[in-house]
């Protein structure tokens, strides 16, 4: 099966195709994937350098002249090194961008620390008026993508990752989907740890919601799951743990209830070893979220 990231080139270069607006800026990396999109719109496929700053800038500026550009390198490059053009060339300015990573929280530990953004749904969540895409398959990349480039001039966020579930499932852009349903409480499993998740909680009453959307984050479906499984909520998310439990406290704000966060921790893995290697060390294989969802959802789980 291929990755989400060896779709993004050929879709995109459709959409160079079928949309004069689209523009994708690139900083060497994946520059060879749009090599016959680049002979066909020499003047929209734009290659910068290894200069990642300039990279969101020069993105910024094209949808100044109303172009929708698509921008495009590894998450860390992508988000951390050019934060404050994230924040002034894009926020600051009101336009609209793009944003595809790939390489996620560490999906290639051979690069090493440089090539990991674990923090990177939680630096962006600093700003405002970001939506954010999580694919868990490459056929939902697609889509996702898809909807990115014609959400108007919104700034968007498209977390690739070489990590995916077996199956694709439908996804709109926005809201949280109902995978399984119980009444012990709820697990919102987030892109690439569905399928994860739907192993960890086997025979467990417990809701499982589906989210490949997480800003904004779809309150109304996660009130209206808890109505029915109580309000004890697990988030296991493929980046750093606990980035979206404001939204969960927030989604119920008004209820009491205890809130999970579980996913990429703070420590520094430095034997980088494999990915699943560092699935296993932050606690996301099945086993372990088993143990985890378990002990936090407590005897109700079993009813």
């Amino acid at each position: 099966m291929d990755t989400m990231r060896d779709r993004f080139a050929p879709v995109v270069s459709r959409l160079l195709d079928e949309d004069p607006r689209v523009v994708v800026v690139l900083a060497e990396i994946g520059l060879a994937g749009f090599e016959d999109a680049r002979r066909r719109h020499p003047d929209r496929v734009i290659n910068v350098g290894i200069r990642e700053q300039l990279l969101v800038g020069a993105g910024a500026g094209l949808a100044l002249t109303g172009l929708r550009p698509v921008v495009h390198t590894f998450a860390s490059f992508l988000v951390e090194r050019p934060f404050e053009q994230l924040k002034l060339d894009l926020g600051h300015q009101d336009v609209g961008a793009v944003l595809v990573s790939a390489s996620a929280s560490f999906d290639w530990p051979a690069g090493g620390y440089t090539h990991m953004s674990p923090g990177d749904v939680a630096l962006l969540d600093t700003l405002d008026g970001w939506t954010v895409h999580v694919p868990g398959h490459p056929d939902e990349a697609e889509t996702l993508l898809r909807h990115a480039v014609a959400a108007g001039d919104d700034k968007v966020y498209v977390r690739l990752s070489t990590q995916s579930n077996s199956q694709a499932l439908p996804v709109d852009g926005a809201r949280l989907r109902t995978v399984r349903e119980g009444r012990a409480g709820v697990v919102v499993a987030v892109g690439p740890m569905l399928d994860a998740v739907l192993e960890a909680t086997e025979g467990l009453a417990a809701t499982v919601l589906y989210a490949t959307t997480v800003r904004p984050f779809d309150a109304m479906a996660l009130r209206h799951a808890t109505e029915g499984a109580g309000a004890d909520v697990v988030l296991v998310e493929p980046y750093l743990a606990g980035t979206s439990v404001s939204a969960v406290n927030d989604a119920l704000v008004d209820l009491p209830h205890r809130v999970l966060g579980l996913g990429v921790g703070r420590r520094e893995l430095r034997r980088y070893g494999l990915v699943e290697e560092h699935v296993a060390a932050h606690g996301l294989d099945a086993k372990s979220l088993r143990e985890r969802i378990d002990g936090f959802l407590g005897v109700r789980a079993h009813a």
